[in-house]
């Protein structure tokens, strides 16, 4: 795979506590330089996001809901889905209520993805299950929640979490929705080769911070011209 297709699946982001404008001006200048397939930043700024790449066809803008706990009221995850779609957002990721999750409360879960899809006027969802905080079994129910929503990925979590997303938990995901809907990775992904064997396993796009997303890209440029020599 050349560094196109690998740019091409990579959402790269910048979606700390600490974010500063010069952070989201960063990211905007490396999805242009890289042509990363979509940048993402906090609410707040998002705005100046848009601004920065409304001017570059083929790479996105998305927008954060519920960000990072899932813990919102549903009317404030849907009015901020609303704020970002008018915006000017091509994507939305927005984090589950993990916590409704444990406590066997799936309808509710349900009806919050729901909400926000229906909020998000066709634009695609991407369900944040936060995997790192679930059992197996928890990963697989969040799944099948998801799709039963209408969402339009799986996303695996939102790198605040305590623990790197897993191969094992891709193949979890996987053998449970199948094809019903994508799936995104997420949280403490490194490395080219976690990368391929990732998408090798049905992943399609990934959650990056910058320093991450500019060293796979550096590594696939070095794979490249090793190849051509």
């Amino acid at each position: 795979m050349d560094k196109i297709k690998i740019a091409r699946m990579i959402d790269i982001s910048s979606v700390k506590a600490e974010t500063t404008i010069q952070d989201v001006q960063s990211i905007a200048d490396m999805a242009k330089e890289f042509r990363f397939i979509c940048a993402f930043t906090m609410p707040c700024v998002t705005g100046y996001l848009v601004e920065q790449l409304r001017d570059e066809n083929d790479v996105m803008t998305g927008g954060v809901v519920g960000f990072p706990s899932g813990a919102d009221l549903t009317k404030i995850k849907v009015a901020c889905a609303a704020e970002l779609v008018m915006a000017g957002v091509d994507e939305l990721d927005m984090v589950i209520q993990v916590g409704a999750l444990k406590s066997g409360f799936y309808d509710f879960v349900c009806d919050d993805i729901r909400a926000v899809v229906d909020a998000a006027k066709g634009l695609p969802v991407k369900c944040i299950i936060e995997a790192s905080y679930l059992s197996d079994d928890e990963i697989k129910r969040a799944s099948e929640l998801v799709v039963e929503a209408g969402a339009a990925f799986v996303k695996t979590g939102t790198g605040w979490g305590p623990k790197p997303t897993t191969i094992e938990t891709i193949k979890i995901i996987k053998e449970t929705i199948g094809d019903a809907a994508q799936i995104k990775a997420a949280g403490g992904i490194s490395g080219l080769d976690t990368v391929l064997e990732m998408h090798a396993l049905g992943v399609s796009r990934f959650g990056l911070g910058a320093k991450n997303a500019q060293t796979i890209m550096k590594e696939a440029e070095q794979r490249e011209l090793h190849h051509r020599l």
